[in-house]
Order: structure tokens, then C-alpha cells, then sequence
């Protein structure tokens, strides 16, 4: 991988005119390739793959990418696809990524297209959909690609086309996504001035974009627990240790963590439980408690400080009740997604024109978390909201992101392959 990307970023000789690209010329390639990304969408939805096992979905990507001439690489964190588009000028690298994987939620949009996929998850037998708009995503990076590609001899510079694997999560006891994309190699050569990213839904207008510069989505870290008491008769409490007055304690202490340990002027953060299971009987006070959850946070300061405290403090209060706890919290975590101010206050024209006439919204941080924030930890990076909804539909009663019903309006694809052209071509004809 490491000659191969060394190959492709090797700065390369122009012949031919130095003109520059339009976002004229931009819009009009992306009205020409529409009807092949609505294509290219439908295809992926019908054929969506969960994490680490996107073969298909890797395997029509990198064909698609070959019929536009490039040489893809494949098998980077198992099924991630990159190329590059060597600009005809000399100039800086810079990145697009999509994401590729579905989700385990059986579908009922009614769609023609509808995935009618099937797997296993957990030991259970489930629907693959794409509930999250990766389907989207991909096309229009897609998209993108073809526009800048047949531009490729006025770019003045080179752009990296990221297809990225299991994006919602490596199954357990796997590694994925982002992180083992870096681990294996993908900047090794050369590191990308920017990447850029667009994600559909999530709060934006209908056909619009929103976007703000530092945090934008938070931190997503899965915590578990286990507090272990001494079991005893429901009647005689003082003859054991009962793990869940203990873990209702732990509990309620939780959220003082960030109510009053946290400023909270500074980011807002959350610690959830999703699940506690104890005792099989009424009248059994049992050995333990498990628990799990989750933790969001929007600073990285904040987000260490939450670890080390719900620990100190669930071992804290169990000592004092002569109960014990386990705590941990997994390392496959995923930080908060921040906006590079500087990029993005740099792009935010570009993203307002695109957007449309209504003047863009700098939109609240999302609790929700994504990947992508493992490239801005390596280099300067800027994630973009795209809004969509069906024809038809009552913004009040929209599926949202995750949903079953999850749709969106496909005329919002172009909006999505102008931008990321956009993008590309002010950062690599700018002057900084």
C-alpha cells in the first residue's frame, strides 16, 4: 500500500492549458451525472452490508471507480476502498470520504429498491438496511469523483477518494473503520491537507447545508459495570451486600458527574445507562448487578476526566457499602467530531453558495457521534449536514436517521456532488 500511494500522490508534469475550473462548470458536471448516482444509490440500497463485511459493496465501488479510469486500492481494514485523482498542475492533496456500511434494521420504507438483505447480529436473525444514508453518501462521493476526474487536468493539486468500511461499529472483538484505515497505512505517504465529509439528515433544511467550526458531533464511548454485593434473603438484608441499593446509588452519583463536576458552559455532556440486570427473584437479594451504557462528550479534556470519575466514584460508594465494582470502558470509544475552525470559516462560503439563498445556519453539536473524527486528529478536517426529506412527507413526521422508514429525496444527491466539488476546487485554487 505504502509504494502504492507513494505512486499515486508523486507530483505531476501539465501540458495542457492553465485554466481554471468554475463552480459554473462544477454545477453543470454534477447535473449531467445525476441520473448515474440516483443509479448508483439505488444500487447500493438494495445491496447494503454490515460492518467489516461490505465485500459486494467494496467490490462494486472499486468497479466504478476503474470504468472512470482510476486504479482503486482495496482491502484496507478489510473491505475500504482509495484512489487517487492526480490534478494536472502541481499542487496539495486533499480528501473525500464516504462511508459504506449498513445497519442491522429490517426495512419498511415500500421502496421499489427496498433491501430485502438478510443476516445475522448478534446471534439473532435480522434485515441489513441502509438507515443511515451511507447509500447516499457513497453516490455522491462517487459522483464527485467523476466530475473532478474529468476535470482532473486543471486541478492544481490531487484529491484522495476515501470509501470507508464499518463506520457504525466493528462487530466485537473486531477492529475497523477510520482507526485500522489509519493503523494500515492510508496517510502514511502523504497527508491530505483537508478532508472533507457529508453526512445526509440530521437536522439540516430540505436540500440544504448546515455546519459550524469546533465541535460539531460528540464522543460516543460504550461503558459496562458489574457490582458485586454477597447474596441474601430478601427478608434479612444485613446478612449480604445488595448490589442494586448499591448500583442505584452509583447510578443517581452518575449524574452529578456532569451536573456539578463538569462546566457546563464550557460542552454539555451526557452519561446514560441502557441496561441493568439483576437478581431472578422477588425475594432473593442477588450476588451482582451488571450494567451498560453510554458516555457523550464534546472536549477531549471532559471526555478523560467523565472515565476517571464515574470510576472513582462507583468504587467509592460500593467500598462504602462493603460491595466491589468492575468498571471499564471500551478503547474502540470514538472522539468527538471538531470542525478545523480555520478550514471551515474558509469553506463556509463555498458551503453557503451551494446551500442556497437562505442564509446558512450554524447548527447546534449533534449528540450523536461519527467516525470521521479520526481524521481530524491526524489533519484539519471539516464534516458537512445535508437535509433531505421524501416528497410528500411532514417535516414533523420525517424518519429520522436509523429508522426503518429512513428515505430520502434523491434530488438532494446533486446537491452533495456540487459540494464536494466545490470544495475541492476552492481549497486546491485558493491562495493561503
Amino acid at each position: 500500500m505504502r509504494k502504492y500511494l507513494l505512486a499515486m500522490t508523486a507530483a505531476c508534469v501539465y501540458t495542457g492549458a492553465w485554466a481554471e475550473i468554475s463552480f459554473e462548470n462544477i454545477d453543470q458536471a454534477a447535473a449531467e451525472v445525476q441520473p448515474q448516482v440516483v443509479e448508483w444509490r439505488r444500487w447500493f440500497h438494495q445491496n447494503p452490508e454490515l460492518s467489516n463485511r461490505e465485500f459486494n459493496t467494496s467490490a462494486r465501488v472499486a468497479q466504478i471507480l476503474e470504468e472512470m479510469g482510476l486504479e482503486p486500492l482495496t482491502g484496507i481494514a478489510h473491505t475500504g476502498v482509495v484512489a487517487m485523482i492526480e490534478g494536472g498542475k502541481p499542487g496539495p492533496l486533499v480528501a473525500i470520504r464516504a462511508d459504506m456500511d449498513g445497519l442491522p434494521v429490517t426495512e419498511q420504507t415500500g421502496l421499489p429498491f427496498a433491501s430485502r438483505a438478510r443476516t445475522e447480529y448478534n446471534g439473532q436473525e435480522t434485515g441489513v438496511m441502509h438507515a443511515c444514508g451511507h447509500d447516499a453518501h457513497m453516490a455522491m462521493a462517487l459522483g464527485a469523483a467523476k466530475v473532478l476526474n474529468e476535470m482532473k487536468d486543471e486541478l492544481a493539486g490531487s484529491v484522495m477518494l476515501i470509501f470507508q468500511p464499518s463506520e457504525e461499529g466493528a462487530p466485537v472483538g473486531e477492529k475497523g473503520g477510520a482507526k485500522l484505515m489509519l493503523e494500515e497505512g492510508l496517510f502514511s505517504e502523504q497527508v491530505p491537507e483537508a478532508v472533507f465529509g457529508i453526512h445526509i439528515g440530521l437536522g439540516a433544511p430540505p436540500g440544504e447545508f448546515t455546519t459550524k467550526p469546533g465541535p460539531l458531533m460528540a464522543s460516543a464511548d460504550r461503558w459496562s459495570m458489574k457490582v458485586i454485593g454477597r447474596q441474601t434473603h430478601g427478608a434479612r438484608p444485613w446478612g449480604g451486600v445488595d448490589p442494586i441499593v448499591v448500583s442505584s446509588q452509583i447510578i443517581m452519583a452518575f449524574q452529578t458527574i456532569a451536573s456539578r463536576q463538569l462546566d457546563v458552559t464550557k460542552a454539555p455532556s451526557i452519561i446514560s445507562v441502557g441496561r441493568i440486570q439483576g437478581g431472578i427473584r422477588n425475594n432473593v437479594i442477588p450476588d451482582f448487578v451488571e450494567m451498560e451504557g453510554t458516555i457523550r462528550a464534546f472536549d477531549p479534556a471532559m471526555r478523560s476526566y467523565i472515565h476517571e470519575a464515574m470510576e472513582r466514584t462507583a468504587r467509592s460508594i460500593a467500598e462504602s457499602a462493603m460491595a466491589r465494582v468492575e468498571f471499564q470502558v471500551d478503547p474502540r470509544g470514538t472522539p468527538a467530531v471538531i470542525n478545523d475552525p480555520a478550514l471551515t470559516e474558509r469553506m463556509y462560503p463555498v458551503v453557503q453558495r451551494v446551500s442556497g439563498e437562505t442564509p446558512m445556519l450554524r447548527m447546534q453539536p449533534q449528540t450523536v457521534a461519527e467516525d470521521f473524527s479520526r481524521y481530524g486528529e491526524v489533519t484539519p478536517s471539516m464534516f458537512v449536514f445535508l437535509g433531505t426529506l421524501p416528497e410528500g412527507v411532514d417535516p414533523a413526521n420525517a424518519p429520522s436517521n436509523h429508522s426503518p422508514f429512513f428515505d430520502i429525496n434523491e434530488d438532494d444527491l446533486e446537491q452533495g456532488v456540487r459540494l464536494f466539488g466545490q470544495l475541492v476546487v476552492e481549497y486546491l485554487q485558493s491562495e493561503y
